[in-house]
């Protein structure tokens, strides 16, 4: 599949309903039959400890080190281990790692309320309707405008920040990652005025506490110079990493709109981009770079994703979908191009409007 078809305003009418409904089942069997749904109870019991270990380690290290400049690469470092712990939360939230929904909200609060100030509730609710239609502009809250847009058709509709940026917003959308460390915890608190969020009060209290005791740490071991830079290292390059985590895995791929909607398998296949790599890849994206596969089976362990990533892609051929992968580097180069493109009416106003005379 070329470039150029991974980023048409919408995909392709022929691409929908054509007896998906039995091609999805056909592959379910299959993955089924392979195993590869079976929980790994062992991987995430070192998974967890080892993120566990790394999470206190930084924080250990961070009080140890004390009143020094050098604190500003544990700020680096700790911003990889919130990422990695977001990574934990995001697997804890697809019911890979426990049966039971109770232990599931447990862990997952303590782990993002608690430990990142990422709020999970809020998170899974968004996160859940991303799963059910991806890149659906007007179902998918990942692609809904805001700062950046993701079409044409959003980018004539834009106003205010949001059309000054789009002229250039592939130029920015690195440097604008930076922000979105905090951008996270602001939607979280945020979230909390929505009484569709369960569990509100524990919620907020969790979120709180955390910021408490995150300010606290900073202001009682750091001056207050090196506590307001490490917090700014440390949540700038969470935000990025974080961007750096995601963007790969839908941006730049077909968007829907209204009801233009494949059935199930193509509407995950066509949407989502696999990214290439080895061990490094599947450790730094998470096993997120196995991206169609999670779409598919969301609830699959991660480690299961590697082996049902060859099931699923001699599958697609089979059948006649398109099934893409590319590596890291060129997964980036293909969200940036769609960025661009997207931008181009708001390019084009600016440069049709007249100049001001001078008096």
């Amino acid at each position: 599949m070329t470039t150029s078809a991974l980023v048409p305003e919408s995909a392709p009418r022929s691409a929908r309903r054509s007896g998906g409904d039995g091609d999805y089942a056909r592959l379910l069997r299959r993955i089924s039959a392979a195993g590869l749904m079976d929980r790994r109870p062992i991987y995430y019991a070192v998974r967890l400890s080892l993120v566990g270990l790394a999470f206190i380690g930084g924080w250990a290290a961070f009080v140890l080190v004390g009143d020094s400049w050098w604190t500003l690469l544990i700020a680096a470092f700790m911003a990889v281990i919130f990422a990695q712990v977001a990574l934990v939360m995001h697997d804890v939230a697809h019911r890979q790692v426990f049966r039971l929904r109770g232990t599931t909200e447990i862990v997952g609060r303590i782990v993002g309320n608690a430990g990142i100030g990422l709020a999970y509730g809020w998170w899974q609710d968004k996160h859940t309707r991303h799963h059910a239609n991806p890149n659906h502009e007007e179902l998918d809250p990942d692609v809904a405008p805001d700062i950046l847009v993701w079409s044409q058709r959003q980018a004539r509709a834009s106003r205010g920040l949001a059309r000054f940026i789009g002229r250039a917003q592939a130029f920015l959308f690195f440097p604008l990652l930076l922000l979105e460390g905090i951008n996270l915890h602001v939607a979280g608190v945020r979230a909390l005025r929505n009484r569709s969020v369960k569990r509100r009060v524990l919620e907020g209290s969790l979120l709180f506490a955390h910021f408490a005791g995150y300010l606290a740490v900073l202001f009682a071991v750091l001056p207050a110079d090196k506590a307001i830079a490490f917090l700014a290292v440390h949540q700038a390059l969470f935000g990025l990493y974080m961007g750096c985590i995601f963007a790969p895995n839908h941006k730049g791929m077909p968007t829907l709109t209204g009801d233009d909607r494949p059935d199930y398998l193509r509407r995950q296949v066509l949407t989502s981009r696999n990214v290439r790599g080895g061990a490094l890849t599947d450790f730094a994206l998470g096993g997120l770079n196995y991206q169609i596969e999670h779409h598919l089976f969301p609830s699959m362990p991660t480690p299961n994703l590697r082996r049902a990533q060859v099931i699923v892609r001699d599958y697609c051929a089979e059948i006649g979908v398109p099934y893409h992968e590319t590596g890291l580097i060129a997964s980036y180069a293909e969200a940036l191009k769609h960025l661009h493109h997207v931008g181009a009416p708001l390019r084009t106003d600016e440069s049709s409007t007249p100049a001001t005379t001078p008096r």
